[in-house]
């Protein structure tokens, strides 16, 4: 059984890196006038931050170290517009292709053996070596900083940093802990608690929806994790560099938060963030009232509200439940 949950994740993470491929892919393909809409620009960002974000929590350090290169120099395009000329959207194409190439991999019969990616991402360091000084040398004939680095930006708040930072820690290891309802208690309490951190109201709607889908039970760690910690890091992203507004929920998870619960005004605390959820929790959240459907007593109507009402994770979880009932 758990063997078949890690091919479900996995293949829910080839889905969506696909998706996110696509959207890199056509970006690419005319960068000039992607260049001239913010919003395809940062959904370029988005979308390598997103594969290199999961890529990280199953643990696929090669497409975890592409997707961090193109990301950084997304990251360059977003905050320092340059004139896009033709020797960049290669240099940007053959980058592109490293990523892609790991990912189809990935989903062929015989899987990423890390070995050999380890080669191709050493043999790939040269190009994005060389896509990195190009964008430096444009940087500088644009007149902006050139002393400005790529690998290692630092963040205009360090202390919003390390408490971003932190919690997002806290939060992956009570998912890492499995499924009680301590743990999520404690991570709803959490998540109300990252409230504190900023006061943009869309960094609130955000952790409502998250919120939301802690408490709904029906929605497994599985699926959660991986999105809640994304999500949150990508907003966390955005807050640091002022782009607050920019902070918005991503379909997947309000699939998961069919009725939004808001997130609970948390009591003051004395200790800094990251230390204060090793505290046990000291007050009750408020669950969301779970959804109620009506089943048909035809099978065929039934199956027909089951698809209507659950999402595929959810189905698939339903049926491991039915299973179990079945052989008991």
């Amino acid at each position: 059984m758990q063997a078949t949950k890690q091919q479900q994740i996995l293949g829910y993470f080839i889905e969506e890196a696909k998706e996110h491929l696509d959207t890199i892919e056509r970006g690419l393909l005319d960068l000039q006038a992607t260049m001239a809409d913010t919003e395809r620009l940062n959904e370029l960002f988005r979308a390598a931050h997103s594969v290199k974000g999961g890529a990280a929590m199953l643990g696929f350090s090669s497409i975890h170290k592409v997707g961090h290169y193109l990301e950084d120099c997304f990251k360059l395009l977003t905050d320092h517009p340059v004139k896009i000329d033709q020797t960049l959207e290669n240099l940007f194409l053959q980058g592109f292709d490293i990523l892609k190439e790991l990912v189809e991999e990935l989903q062929s019969p015989y899987g990423l053996k890390e070995d050999d990616a380890a080669q191709t991402v050493k043999a790939a360091e040269p190009t994005f070596r060389e896509l990195q000084n190009y964008l430096n040398r444009l940087l500088q004939a644009e007149r902006v900083n050139p002393a400005i680095g790529i690998a290692q930006p630092v963040p205009a708040n360090p202390e919003l940093a390390n408490r971003l930072n932190g919690a997002l820690k806290m939060m992956l290891q009570l998912f890492k802990q499995g499924d009680t309802p301590t743990n999520r208690q404690q991570l709803a309490t959490l998540c109300s608690r990252m409230v504190q951190l900023h006061g943009a109201p869309e960094w609130r709607r955000l952790l409502q929806a998250v919120h939301g889908a802690l408490t709904q039970s029906r929605n497994a760690y599985a699926t959660m994790a991986p999105l809640v910690i994304k999500e949150l890091k990508l907003a966390g992203d955005l807050l640091l560099v002022g782009r607050a507004n920019e902070i918005i929920p991503s379909s997947a998870l309000q699939k998961l938060t069919p009725t939004a619960s808001p997130v609970p005004t948390p009591q003051p605390i004395a200790q800094p963030l990251p230390e204060a959820t090793h505290q046990p929790a000291t007050r009750a959240v408020t669950t969301a009232k779970p959804q109620q459907i009506t089943i048909p007593a035809e099978p065929r109507a039934a199956a027909r509200a089951l698809l209507e009402a659950f999402n595929r994770s959810q189905l698939i979880e339903l049926a491991e439940f039915l299973m179990k009932a079945i052989q008991s």
